[in-house]
């Protein structure tokens, strides 16, 4: 069994678990769950509830307004109990959409188990022994089956746990299309290929993102998805030991966070020995990734370069841009709040299935 750890400069950080006055408090007109600030209304703006209203590619927010309307309410039922008992799910959640989308558009390939017709992406480099949650998946599934039978497809619960578990976290609502169908097939290869590593440089960030028809503001804005979560020691070992080849670490970690990590990461072992990705507040969606970042604090490789753009030293890419983005974004949360927000929707809208493409599925882990 592997050890698990997180501290910083020798000390264990606790993941705070927020209590229902810290939530209300972000949220004073009530968590606003619903498919939206009212059926076919203007969305409301503000902390509560971004993102314009309607949706492309045939989704829109109401799609399940009259087929399952509890449907999420069910979804935030089961998120509330899973982060109460791990604050850590709310970040497992986003990536697994954010790992869905980035293969095969939204589809819920990412969830089907191996069989005799499927290669399962959970075994791909980025996924294998990384990827988590697909338990509290499979929670919120069988009950939206129990209350909607063969309505709510797992595309559409991994969408709206990502929504569900950011704003659980402190973060921004918005109105979420909804209308997608889960994939017949899964992608291997386009696991293997279609996902930025850790270590990624930002013009290969760039490049990844453009491909899936997402820009700079995108990448800069959805990296903000970090200001929650973990990372194993494995994703930035390299930064603190090698990072060019030269058995040298990174020179754009600031010094004392970097003798912290090393405590937590040694040069050999302890691979799986996670730190923070926002040793700020851990388990709070909001701004402090970006301040971090501007004092050489961030995690990963790929955090870092958004203000650098240097990365391994394999080239700069668009440092300009991304840099005045993370500063932005440091000084002001809500501009921050209000663009990640616009990018799910962006990203929730990779070449989803709708109408007779596809299927939905009756478990989230096989094909019907």
């Amino acid at each position: 069994m592997a050890v698990f750890k997180v501290s910083f400069l020798g000390l264990v950080v606790v993941m705070a678990l927020f209590s229902a006055g810290t939530l209300s408090l972000a949220h004073p007109a009530g968590f606003n769950f619903g498919w939206g600030s009212g059926w076919g209304s203007e969305p409301s703006r503000g902390h509560g509830g971004y993102a314009p209203a309607g949706g492309s590619f045939g989704l829109f927010p109401q799609f399940y307004q009259f087929s399952c309307p509890q449907a999420n309410d069910i979804v935030i039922s089961v998120l509330q109990q899973a982060i109460a008992r791990e604050p850590r799910a709310a970040a497992s959640l986003l990536r697994l959409h954010f790992h869905d989308c980035f293969v095969q558009g939204c589809d819920a390939s990412v969830l089907l188990d191996d069989s005799t017709t499927i290669a399962s992406e959970k075994r791909s480099g980025p996924n294998r022994n990384s990827l988590r949650g697909f338990e509290v998946i499979d929670e919120i599934k069988a009950k939206l089956e129990e209350a909607c039978p063969q309505t709510v497809s797992c595309a559409d619960i991994l969408a709206l746990a990502a929504r569900g578990s950011i704003v659980l976290s402190g973060g921004p609502n918005w109105d979420l299309p909804l209308g997608r169908r889960d994939s017949r097939t899964a992608s291997l290869s386009g696991s293997n290929s279609n996902i930025p590593a850790p270590n990624s440089t930002l013009s290969t960030l760039l490049t990844f993102f453009k491909r899936q028809g997402l820009d700079e503001v995108d990448l800069v804005a959805l990296s903000g998805g970090h200001t929650i979560g973990v990372a194993r020691c494995v994703t930035f070992k390299q930064r603190l030991y090698n990072q060019k080849g030269n058995n040298q670490p990174d020179e754009t970690l600031e010094r004392n966070y970097y003798f912290g990590l090393k405590s937590v990461c040694p040069r050999s072992g302890g691979d799986n020995n996670i730190s923070p990705l926002d040793f700020a507040s851990p388990a709070k969606f909001d701004n402090a990734y970006f301040k971090l970042i501007l004092f050489g604090k961030g995690l990963l490789t790929s955090d870092q370069v958004l203000l650098t753009g240097n990365g391994n030293g394999n080239g700069i890419g668009n440092a300009g841009k991304t840099m005045e983005l993370v500063k932005t974004y440091a000084d002001d949360e809500s501009l921050f709040f209000q663009q990640f927000a616009k990018s799910m929707v962006k990203m929730g809208n990779i070449r989803p299935l709708t109408g007779s493409k596809g299927e939905v599925r009756n478990n989230c882990r096989r094909l019907n």
